[in-house]
């Protein structure tokens, strides 16, 4: 019989923990790599500093990193009445869903955003006015519609040639985790954004990743230890803490996801030895697995993922990691597919039986959230041991602070 974890049987405060203010890392290391690095391997917990990782990492490893990039999410605009008002851009809803495609968007478009002051902003329009270099740059802001916690935005602005990535670019703000509780500064720009950021996209950045240098990947190199990039961009429900009712309540917002096709090859041919570089590589490799599940009960599946298909009898099948991925690419060699495009609502509970990877380097995740329901899936209760020794032990918790490697 096969088990199945349920959502009902999570209790959230099994997994909530007391961590002091001073034990968050406001601001990053003046150099990336000096940060500790906490390795948890045959249950025993060593430490070391990351620049040293690739010492530790299993022989032949292949990694897979995050490489979608920060945006300047933050708009703060302006009413008529001078009273200030915040937008937070999280996905593109006209005219196109498409990310990527959104930002190179000119003139106009339609976000889903989250709105801060909005009781001061019952109707009408919000202007941000700014000029650069004898320039003038102007974007208005109009409310179409709330839904929930959300509300569709209308954007429109001038020069009317600039895209909708040019405009973030100039007038947005770095938008900073709100447990950090400061306002971004200059250096936030480079510091929270990884080395090897490529595709504009993410409202957070995959923190696991803040900590690479070029020196890291030239020991990488040195020790035969290959790595690879997939794409997923990080939504504001990252931060999104489980609420009283548990997560049988708790809703995962769509992320979306591109692999390329020489990617999943790579998967394929390092199936055993796969070593996922932050929780965004994680539900992105793991949710490829459940697309070859869902390949293989219906061929012509699209690839989006939904927090509980995991934990559903009808997804119950036999299917290894190569296979589910020699499906994907046969699917894409049927459809002429040189990237595959999808999303994701994956939520993955202690329970969870891991398919794609086999270690995990990650920072450390705030209480009661869902990476750390992630992680727990991953240790198990090891997680209180190795997060006490932490605390213990002066590492730094969350975006900024410091890192760990979990292996079996």
């Amino acid at each position: 019989m096969i088990f199945l974890p349920t959502f009902s049987n999570i209790n959230i405060d099994d997994y909530r923990y007391n961590l002091p203010d001073d034990s968050i890392a406001k601001f990053p290391l003046n150099q990336r790599d000096a940060s500790k690095l906490l390795i948890f391997r045959d249950k025993e917990i060593s430490e070391n500093i990351f620049k040293n990782l690739a010492g530790f990492l299993p022989e032949n490893s292949f990694l897979v990193m995050n490489d979608t990039k920060v945006v300047q999410a933050r708009l703060i605009f302006a009413k008529e009445t001078g009273a200030a008002i915040e937008i937070f851009c999280l996905e593109p809803v006209s005219p196109t869903t498409e990310i990527q495609l959104a930002f190179q968007q000119k003139c106009e478009a339609v976000w889903k955003c989250l709105v801060g002051n909005a009781r001061r902003w019952k109707d009408g329009k919000v202007f941000l006015k700014f000029k650069k270099e004898g320039i003038e740059y102007s974007i208005t802001a109009e409310k179409l519609e709330k839904s929930g916690e959300t509300c569709l935005i209308k954007f429109i602005w001038q020069p009317e040639e600039l895209t909708f990535s040019e405009i973030l670019e100039m007038a947005g703000k770095v938008p900073l985790p709100p447990y950090l509780n400061r306002e971004a500064v200059a250096s936030d720009k480079s510091d929270y954004q990884t080395v090897y950021a490529r595709f504009d996209g993410s409202v957070a950045a995959p923190t696991a990743g803040l900590h690479f240098t070029k020196e890291v990947f030239q020991t990488l190199k040195s020790k035969n230890i290959d790595y690879d990039t997939v794409t997923l961009h990080v939504g504001a429900g990252t931060f999104k803490p489980v609420g009283k009712e548990g997560i049988a309540s708790h809703e995962m917002h769509n992320e979306q996801i591109i692999v390329k096709r020489s990617t999943i090859v790579n998967l394929l041919k390092n199936h055993d030895k796969i070593i996922s570089v932050g929780t965004t590589s994680v539900r992105t490799l793991e949710s490829l697995y459940w697309f070859g599940v869902k390949l293989k009960l219906n061929p012509d599946s699209a690839f989006q993922i939904g927090q509980a298909d995991p934990y559903l009898s009808e997804n119950q099948v036999e299917l290894s990691t190569k296979e589910s991925l020699t499906g994907i690419i046969g699917f894409m060699e049927k459809k002429n597919l040189d990237y595959l495009s999808g999303s994701t609502r994956l939520m993955i509970i202690p329970g969870y039986k891991y398919r794609v990877i086999n270690g995990m380097v990650t920072n450390f995740h705030q209480p009661g959230s869902t990476l750390l329901l992630l992680i727990a899936a991953w240790l198990g209760d090891s997680w209180k041991e190795i997060y006490d020794y932490a605390l213990k032990n002066n590492f730094r918790f969350l975006s900024y602070g410091d890192s760990c490697l979990f292996l079996k």
